[in-house]
């Protein structure tokens, strides 16, 4: 590919969440900055309220600026609440405990710009018997969801820090291997090489995040999975990758993400860069 046409290519941060309260006095400006710097987003919702404002910000631009629905594990029960995601006082954005209702989230799958569902899965790191079977339950019905419209799915997977509690990654791959009919992408994965074997042979696909270009634990995952299984997130407005550390973060920073995985893997900034436009694009089909 010719130098014109790899400037060209955008870099995509395939979660991130502007549409959480940390942007409210800024929202415009943040997603200003990335598309300036060729940098497309995809906001990520939790629940039906985060969901919504996703689509409703997704709409507002032409180009760039995606929307993925579904129901964080979290927030299956009522006992959450970040004020960067749900404000501080604001009730109307509580998390209130939310069972997956497909109704809701079919009208919200007729936009557009809607090109998955999630931020769904299992969150084993705070757990009760109670809530398991509710995440187990929320997982269930959005991957029949996902099936349904055949959208992929955007998964969030959390292992618990007790050993004696089965890892998240293996449950949810014995769910998916059983019920899911969609791609899926694992978004800020943590897991071992064994659990990455088992999730590549599911056909999974994995994103990463800042903490990578801070944290070296990272860096065996990312030379292990193949480069078209691999994109790349900002999570924002957690984690903020250096040399940005302390600020918020947000989406035009996941060029630093993208720098960082290429000198882990051992490739140009442009071939990486290019290999996840491909990535993206195969797996969301947005062309």
């Amino acid at each position: 590919m010719i130098e014109n046409e790899i400037e060209n290519i955008p870099f995509v941060d395939i979660h991130t969440h502007v549409n959480f309260s940390a942007y409210d006095s800024d929202r415009k400006e943040v997603i200003d900055r990335a598309l300036s710097q060729n940098v497309y987003m995809m906001n990520v919702g939790t629940q039906q309220d985060t969901s919504k404002r996703a689509v409703e910000i997704a709409e507002e631009y032409e180009k760039g600026v995606y929307a993925i629905i579904g129901v964080h594990p979290i927030h299956s029960d009522a006992c959450f609440h970040d004020t960067q995601e749900l404000g501080e006082g604001n009730k109307e954005f509580m998390s209130r405990g939310e069972e997956f209702d497909p109704t809701v989230y079919k009208e919200l799958a007729q936009h557009k710009k809607v090109v998955a569902v999630g931020e769904c899965g299992l969150d084993y790191y705070h757990l009760s018997p109670e809530q398991k079977e509710k995440q187990t339950k929320n997982f269930l019905a959005q991957i029949t969801f996902a099936n349904e419209i055949q959208k992929p799915l955007m998964l969030h997977i959390r292992k618990s820090d007790d050993s004696t509690i089965r890892s998240a990654y293996l449950d949810a791959a014995d769910i998916l291997k059983a019920e899911s009919e969609v791609p899926f992408n694992v978004h800020f994965f943590a897991g071992t090489i064994e659990e990455t074997k088992i999730l590549l042979d599911l056909g999974a696909t994995f994103s990463f995040t800042g903490v990578i270009t801070f944290a070296k634990q990272y860096e065996e995952l990312i030379r292990y999975i193949p480069i078209d299984r691999m994109m790349s997130e900002t999570d924002a407005p957690y984690v903020t990758p250096a040399p940005f550390r302390g600020k918020r973060n947000e989406p035009v920073h996941v060029i630093e993400v993208v720098k960082k995985m290429a000198e882990i893997k051992g490739v140009s900034e442009d071939v990486m860069k290019e290999n996840i436009w491909q990535n993206v694009n195969n797996f969301f089909d947005l062309r």
